[in-house]
Order: C-alpha cells, then sequence, then structure tokens
C-alpha cells in the first residue's frame, strides 16, 4: 500500500516473469495512439538462533538494462502470455500511457526517510484522530462485523483507512496506468553504485504491477485506463496495489464483486484479510510494547522488523517491556528517533503484520498510535522518553547466623 507515502514494497505479491525483465535506457513520452475496443473477457546475531518469519517479501530478480521500445515489446509479449491478453489490446493502452516527471520526484522523497519525530506529527494530528472516531461511530456495525470474523480490531482498520486515504477522501489523483508506466520504465536512479541493484529490483517490482493491472482489469471487468490512485499505483479506499487487490480483496457484502473504491464492505473486509493472510495477525494478540534500556546496554538494530526474539534474548541485550507481557511472545526491537529523544518498542507478530501494508517501522508505529487514539486509549508513552531500566540490583548478603546456645 502507499497511500500519501513511498512504501517499501508493501502489498507486494508479484507474480515470476516469464523472461528477464528489461529496463529501458531512455523513456520519452510514449506516442498516443487510438484504443481498440478490448474483448469482453480481458544487526548483531540474536542471543539464540532466529527463525524468520514466514511472509517476508524479496524484491524480484532485477531488471536488465535496454532499450524502451525492446523493454515495452518483452513486456507485451510476457503479459499476454502469462495473463491470456491480446497483445494489440496491451499496446493500445501503453501507447496513451506517459512517463510522468511528478511520479519520478515523488517516488525520490519518502515519507519514510524523515525520523520519526517529524514523521510522526504528519498522521498522529487532533483532526484525523477526530475523523477516525466518527468514521469508526458512523460504520461501527460493519466494522464490528469485520472484527468478529477476522479478529483485526475495528480501530486498526480505521487508521489504516485514515493514514492511506484521510477516510477515503484522497485516494490519489495520478493516473494508474501512467504511475505504473513511470516508475516501471523509468524508476529513478540515485546514481549510487551500491544503490543500483536494489533500483533496478524496484523496477522490476513495478513492471510486476504494471502486468498485474492488466490482469485484475479482466477479472474484474475494469477499464484500467481510467482508475485513478496514489503516484504509485495503489487504488481505492484502502490503497491497494494491482498484486494485492488480486490477492487479498474480498467480496464483504456478497453482491459478487470485489469493489475497493466505493463499496466500504469491501474495503473493510479486504483490509482485515490482508493483515490476517499477508501478515498472520494474531487474534488478541498484542501489537507494541514501550521497552527501557538498561544503562550498560550496547545498540542493537535488527535487520528487519521479523518478530523472532524472545524476551529473555532481548532482555540479555539490556531491553525490557515496561508493561506486563506474555513470556511467550516474540519481538523485536524499534529504535525511533522521538521529539523528546530515543524511544525503544518490541515490536510483536501483529505490529510485523501492519508493516507488511507498508514495510517501515514508522507507518507501522503510526497506524498503531492514531488506532489507539481513535479507540479512545490514552496513551502517555507515545510521546515520552522512557526511562532506562535500571541495573538489577545486587544479591542482598545473607543474614547473619543464629548463634546457637552451647551445649551444657
Amino acid at each position: 500500500m502507499f497511500g500519501a507515502l513511498t512504501i517499501a514494497l508493501a502489498a507486494c505479491a508479484t507474480q515470476a516473469p516469464i523472461a528477464p525483465i528489461a529496463s529501458a535506457q531512455a523513456a520519452p513520452p510514449a506516442t498516443p495512439a487510438s484504443r481498440p475496443a478490448a474483448p469482453a473477457a480481458q544487526a548483531p546475531a540474536p542471543v539464540k538462533a532466529a527463525t524468520p518469519v514466514v511472509g517476508t517479501p524479496a524484491l524480484p530478480e532485477p531488471v536488465v538494462q535496454m532499450p524502451l521500445e525492446q523493454a515495452r515489446a518483452q513486456f507485451v509479449a510476457n503479459t499476454a502470455i502469462q495473463y491470456g491478453l491480446e497483445p494489440a489490446y496491451i499496446e493500445s493502452v501503453l501507447a496513451k500511457a506517459q512517463i510522468k516527471d511528478a511520479i519520478v520526484a515523488a517516488m525520490s522523497r519518502p515519507a519514510e526517510g524523515k525520523p520519526w519525530r517529524d514523521y510522526r506529527p504528519i498522521f498522529i494530528t487532533q483532526a484525523r484522530i477526530d475523523g477516525g472516531k466518527a468514521f469508526l461511530a458512523e460504520h461501527r456495525a460493519q466494522l464490528e462485523r469485520v472484527q468478529a470474523q477476522t479478529g483485526v480490531p475495528a480501530e486498526i482498520i480505521v487508521a489504516i483507512v485514515g493514514v492511506e486515504t484521510s477516510f477515503g477522501k484522497n485516494t490519489g489523483k495520478y493516473n494508474v496506468v501512467d504511475a505504473l508506466y513511470t516508475l516501471a520504465f523509468a524508476y529513478p536512479r540515485s546514481g549510487d553504485p551500491a544503490k543500483l541493484d536494489r533500483e533496478n529490483r524496484r523496477e522490476a517490482f513495478f513492471r510486476g504491477e504494471l502486468g498485474q493491472l492488466f490482469a485484475l482489469g479482466k477479472e474484474e471487468g475494469i477499464d484500467i485506463t481510467t482508475l485513478t490512485g496514489s503516484y504509485a499505483g495503489a487504488m481505492g479506499w484502502g490503497q491497494f496495489m494491482p498484486s494485492s487487490y488480486r490477492e487479498f480483496a474480498v467480496d464483504g457484502d456478497n453482491d459478487g464483486k470485489r469493489n475497493l473504491f466505493t463499496d466500504l464492505d469491501d474495503v473493510f473486509a479486504s483490509v482485515a484479510n490482508y493483515f490476517v493472510k499477508k501478515g498472520g495477525w494474531v487474534r488478541g494478540g498484542p501489537v507494541v510494547a514501550r521497552a527501557g534500556r538498561d544503562p550498560s546496554a550496547q545498540d542493537f538494530v535488527p535487520e528487519n522488523m521479523d518478530p523472532v526474539y524472545s524476551l529473555t534474548d532481548l532482555a540479555a541485550r539490556g531491553y525490557r517491556p515496561l508493561t506486563p507481557v506474555a513470556p511467550t511472545e516474540t519481538a523485536t526491537l524499534l529504535n525511533l528517533d522521538g521529539a523528546n529523544g530515543p524511544e525503544y518498542w518490541l515490536g510483536f507478530r501483529n505490529f510485523y503484520a501492519i508493516t507488511r501494508y507498508n514495510i517501515s517501522k514508522h507507518y507501522g508505529m503510526a497506524v498503531y498510535q492514531l488506532a489507539e487514539a481513535i479507540a479512545g486509549r490514552e496513551n502517555p508513552l507515545a510521546t515520552a522518553t522512557a526511562p532506562a531500566v535500571p541495573a538489577a540490583p545486587a544479591a542482598a548478603p545473607a543474614p547473619a547466623a543464629k548463634p546457637q546456645a552451647p551445649r551444657p
């Protein structure tokens, strides 16, 4: 999901390309052409060995550099075979697509790059909290039905919709075909050799999403040329990428359609289904807990957000929850640069599930804190600096042995 943000492959369930993906060396705007009618059917090692969490996404194979026209022709051929579409139809859509400088610029400045102290105020505002409370009250029956079915709290679903589209007020102004075409064939390059492989893989990801968009149009009977969304190609109230729409969208009201643009029953059920199926949401499980740091603790920054460390492992590193947590829980450590100094949090499986929507600890924390506020639960630790956990006191000396009476 992208929403108003650049994500790090949120909601990416792309299928493997049939042939190696090519990257365009030059990317001028495509020449417009008339579109024929579409066919009707178209870090340091953990104390204990960590087991990776199932579902951690991997970027696709990187693109291979080649001229735009050649790369596009390869894409058309692959997509036609993979999804059973007419090549002429795909070409007719791409002929109208344009590479947009504004999309390239937006992708080059992700909000997730901001420190937490600057990121948090973008989403945790009184207006958004009030809007969320009103939205929850208006749609409580629908949301509570989904919560009962899936275990995903209503306030979490509301917070997602609030962060992504301001409760449906801003679902995106960019033509989705243009957005995906731009990032599929002209993904921005930083010029840093160390980043080139990832940038090539990101371009491959968006090229896969463009193919998925054609498949979605065929399956759902949607004219994809009319769709608008984020600059990254995410769509609807929940900002689903095409692959996620195909894989995780559900028909929440049993009307025979999966409509994430105007049907809120489908939107709520699909967001919850994404958390369960993609993120492994645990009904009734914790999301995060504020942590304290021992004065003698060394810095610890896990490589990812997989919740693979036991509480014993984390305590051995000097990080302990400040609120009661079941000893069997596993978590990861979240380091945040807060307004009042460093913040340390433990992120559990349900936090990991939130970050499958947008792979950013800042995004996950913003959704969680907004949900807490919408639900009316005060969170005094949201911005305050957590106290350090004091070192364990030394064992008290054993009391002196009681003198015994002398034997007679």
